[in-house]
């Protein structure tokens, strides 16, 4: 902004300045940013930031997230994992089954969701929801657990 409109130059020879003859306008009379949020300026702080100061729940101090890594995917999703060469002579009276690992595909947990082909298969997985594996051994899968 250019000099000639800034407000000191309009208040040349005026006393005061604009801000008053006995109050006196000093430099941070309620201290600088945030001060006194719990001591002069509380009234405010309740009033307009309710629950700024304090602390909630728990701090988990090395938090990894190594634990709750399961990544998902459903059973109407499984037999996509298994290559074509090994689906084209699956029966259901044939001797080799194929053998789905979901851990090798990056899979942790095997969700219900969707139908599967009255087809047997193992599936390894490292969890299995009750109703995914309710749905595998009506089609005639096996389910093993790893760890």
């Amino acid at each position: 902004m250019p000099t000639h409109l800034s407000k000191t130059r309009k208040h040349r020879g005026h006393v005061s300045a604009g801000h008053g003859r006995v109050g006196k306008h000093r430099k941070h009379p309620g201290g600088r940013g945030l001060a006194g949020g719990q001591h002069h300026h509380r009234t405010n702080f309740d009033k307009y930031h309710p629950g700024y100061f304090g602390k909630v729940g728990m701090r988990h101090f090395h938090l990894t997230r190594n634990q709750f890594w399961r990544p998902i995917i459903n059973i109407d999703k499984l037999w996509s994992l298994v290559p074509a060469e090994e689906k084209k002579g699956l029966t259901e009276a044939s001797d080799v089954v194929p053998v789905i690992d979901t851990l090798l595909h990056g899979y942790g947990k095997v969700l219900g969701n969707g139908q599967l082909p009255k087809l047997p298969f193992i599936l390894k997985a490292r969890s299995v929801s009750q109703i995914a594996e309710q749905k595998i051994r009506e089609a005639g899968g096996v389910v093993k657990l790893i760890a």
